[in-house]
Parts: C-alpha cells; sequence; structure tokens
C-alpha cells in the first residue's frame, strides 16, 4: 500500500496530472455554455471526430495533435454550415459527425495494427503515458480558450437569452457560434489525446449538470462546475494509479456517481 501511495508524488507522474488538471479546469466550462445552448452532445462529436483525425493524420505521417485538431475544427465548420442551411434539425449535425467519427476510427483500429494501439490509448484515456508535448498544449489551452471564452461569454448569453438582440442591430451571432464552435472543438481534440474520447466529454457534461441544480447564477453555477470537475479529476488520478486501472474509465464512473449522487440529493431536497 505504502509503494502505491508513493507513486502519487512520483516526479514521473507530475507532468500528466497538470496536463489533465488543466482540461479538468477547462471542458467544464465550455460545458456549461454547451448546456445552455442545448448542444452537449456536440462535445461528444467533436472528441470522436478528433480522435478519428488523430488516427487519419498516423497513417498519413502526420503529428497526431495536427490531425486532430484539424479533423474536430473541420467538424465545427460543418456542423456551423450544416445547421445554417437546414434549420430545424437541432443535433442531426454533431449527431451524423459522431457516427462517421465513429465509423472511421473503427475502421482504422480493425485493419491497422499501429492504429490499434493508438485508438485504445485514444478510448481509454491513458492519461499517465502523456509527455511535455502534451502538457505544454494543456496548458496553452487553458491560457487561449478561456480567455477567448471569456471574451466571447456576454455574446453567447445575449443570443440565448435575448435573441433579437443582434438582429435589431442588423448584425448576426452566427460567427459569435462558429468562433465558439471551434474552441469547443480544439480544446475537445487536445483534450481527448491526454484523457480519452469519452473522459473529455464526461467532463464537459456532467459537472454543468451537476452545478446547474444547485446555482442560483450564471457566475456560480460556472464556479461550482470547475469545483465538481477538478474534485471529480483528483478523485480520479489518484484511484486509477492507486488501483492500476486506465484513467478514463475511472474518471467516467466518478462522475457518473456524482451526477446521480446530485440529482438524488435534489430529489431529497425538494422533497422538504
Amino acid at each position: 500500500m505504502m509503494d502505491a501511495l508513493t507513486m502519487l508524488f512520483d516526479p514521473l507522474f507530475i507532468q500528466p496530472f497538470f496536463t489533465g488538471l488543466a482540461f479538468a479546469f477547462l471542458l467544464p466550462l465550455f460545458g456549461a455554455y454547451l448546456r445552455l445552448r442545448d448542444e452537449w452532445l456536440a462535445a461528444l462529436a467533436f472528441a470522436q471526430t478528433a480522435a478519428a483525425g488523430s488516427l487519419l493524420a498516423m497513417v498519413a505521417g502526420w503529428p497526431l495533435m495536427f490531425g486532430g485538431l484539424l479533423a474536430a475544427a473541420a467538424a465545427a465548420a460543418l456542423k456551423s454550415l450544416f445547421e445554417t442551411a437546414a434549420r430545424g434539425v437541432q443535433g442531426a449535425a454533431y449527431a451524423m459527425l459522431l457516427v462517421a467519427g465513429w465509423g472511421i476510427s473503427v475502421l482504422l483500429v480493425a485493419n491497422l495494427p499501429l492504429a490499434e494501439r493508438l485508438g485504445h490509448a485514444l478510448f481509454d484515456g491513458q492519461l499517465y503515458f502523456t509527455d511535455t508535448g502534451h502538457l505544454v498544449a494543456a496548458l496553452v489551452s487553458v491560457v487561449v480558450f478561456s480567455a477567448s471564452l471569456s471574451r466571447l461569454s456576454r455574446g453567447l448569453l445575449l443570443a440565448h437569452f435575448f435573441p433579437d438582440f443582434f438582429r435589431a442591430r442588423g448584425r448576426s451571432a452566427r460567427q459569435i457560434h462558429l468562433f465558439f464552435d471551434l474552441l469547443v472543438a480544439g480544446a475537445l481534440a487536445l483534450a481527448t489525446m491526454s484523457v480519452g474520447v469519452m473522459a473529455a466529454f464526461a467532463m464537459v457534461f456532467v459537472p454543468p449538470l451537476v452545478a446547474w441544480g444547485w446555482s442560483a447564477s450564471w457566475r456560480r453555477s460556472l464556479l461550482l462546475a470547475v469545483v465538481v470537475g477538478v474534485t471529480a479529476y483528483l478523485v480520479a488520478f489518484a484511484g486509477a494509479l492507486l488501483l492500476d486501472q486506465p484513467f478514463g474509465p475511472v474518471l467516467a464512473i466518478i462522475l457518473v456517481f456524482a451526477g446521480a449522487a446530485s440529482g438524488l440529493a435534489q430529489r431529497l431536497h425538494f422533497a422538504r
């Protein structure tokens, strides 16, 4: 047991720890805005597309991170174009992207030995094997994406709560939504290569879900979402390491438990 505990303080795991911590802070913030727009499924579509892009980049001999970012950005652009051309089909764009990304990934994993190993890493979430490049990308993404999200926040909130605001000024919120989608896609592409597809999606989906039920204001919900995400990450990082398990599934299970416990607590609270 003591040997397992000393692993938590091993310098070997310092880089992976801060890599995951950066995304545990960033992804719940994006998740809150996705939940506000009722587009949380887009997170899974972007993550799955990024995984497919990374696998395709490996086949082409390109940097994996470049392939993931390019595929996720293309998915965000296609989603925007699809929804502009076909109004009234909410969710269809990212559902199609999700299916396409999954199909490409499975075919590559099934037919290429190298893709099979990378595919398992992307889907299982092998955070402990990340390197300095992943850490640098995570830290840069936190600074750049969180600053960009802060600048977009007012426009996103106005577009949701006062949809006629931009129209009355002869403007459109389409550019704001597209830029937001590109930011989400970029953050999820980088997170997918560190924590895995489903773990990245869980970090986007569950913390805002928990925060939604306990927050009386938007800022408080953002803060609570980050607290839930970071807390779940800390427990999962230590638990997966001590139990010698893949990080992604452990994080996903802990977040599901947190979401279920929060829902039960809300029912008991409001039943009084």
